[in-house]
């Protein structure tokens, strides 16, 4: 079983690691069988991703990583229910693609297993 504490670090080395860009520590944070969710907009086009393990996550981290740059980053709210947790939270998403940014809140679902991320569902919307 993980603890409250350990939840709580995770979820700080999570975030941290994805502002800076970190694809490997963010990697780090997940078990090896981890299941990624992405679900959002972004303007008018819908936007829905899996990815199951370490292999699919870590092509699809990569490609976010090298996309996309965080900044503003600001954790609004944090629940932590036994081995679940909610996070909402907001930041300034730069496209390296287009140079577009844009303020964007999000809401993540998390389950952790021996003290790693084993579920993660990621929905955002721009502001």
């Amino acid at each position: 079983m993980t603890d409250r504490s350990t939840i709580e670090a995770r979820l700080k080395e999570l975030y941290a690691a994805r502002v800076r860009g970190d694809k490997a520590a963010v990697c780090a944070c997940f078990c090896d069988d981890a299941v990624l969710r992405f679900a959002g907009a972004s303007g008018t086009n819908p936007i829905a991703v899996s990815a199951t393990g370490a292999e699919e996550f870590g092509h699809l981290l990569a490609i976010m990583v090298k996309s996309f740059k965080l900044s503003e980053f600001a954790t609004l709210t944090t629940v932590i229910d036994g081995v679940h947790a909610a996070v909402h939270w907001r930041a300034r998403i730069h496209s390296r693609i287009t140079g577009t940014s844009v303020l964007t809140e999000f809401m993540d679902v998390i389950d952790v297993r021996d003290g790693h991320i084993a579920a993660y569902t990621e929905f955002f919307a721009p502001r």
